[in-house]
């Protein structure tokens, strides 16, 4: 299955709908530090999750750290900076779909390392600044499965 990749994440109701989506998904869902917030804040319960939704939350210290233990092998991280439209990317189960911290984004030293021709875009307006981070998750994330044949699902 998928694995989502939260780098950072700031807002706690941001995470605990990406937490719902990967529980509903079966995909798995890695935090990497430091968060923007404690994972027992009262935001992410307000969300109604229950501990079987953090079954496959992994939390990793750093991103190097993320990188020794899972050894993904393709990664798709979403920028707007990216030149790639996310719906033109053959998924793969396995993949690993990045995304930044909500008020500035992935890192360019992060961008480059996964390699231009795998940073992803959103179509927008030319004058919007970005999508929430949930619902750029959601929107990926369901294309992504899409591509894979919903894969797990019933």
């Amino acid at each position: 299955m998928l694995d989502i990749v939260l780098y950072q994440p700031e807002i706690p109701p941001n995470t605990g709908n990406i937490i719902r989506l990967c529980a509903n998904t079966g995909f798995r869902l890695h935090l990497i530090e430091p968060l923007g917030f404690d994972l027992d804040n009262k935001k992410l319960r307000r969300a109604g999750l229950d501990y079987r939704e953090f079954q496959d939350l992994c939390i990793h210290a750093d991103w190097a750290t993320y990188l020794a233990t899972v050894r993904p092998t393709n990664i798709y991280a979403l920028s707007t900076k990216g030149q790639v439209d996310y719906s033109s990317v053959v998924y793969q189960p396995n993949d690993t779909l990045l995304f930044g911290p909500e008020t500035r984004g992935l890192p360019e030293s992060i961008r480059n390392s996964v390699g231009m021709k795998n940073v992803l875009r959103l179509p927008m307006q030319p004058s919007s600044r970005s999508l929430n981070l949930s619902n750029t998750v959601a929107i990926v994330a369901y294309e992504a499965w899409k591509k894979i044949g919903f894969l797990g699902s019933i």
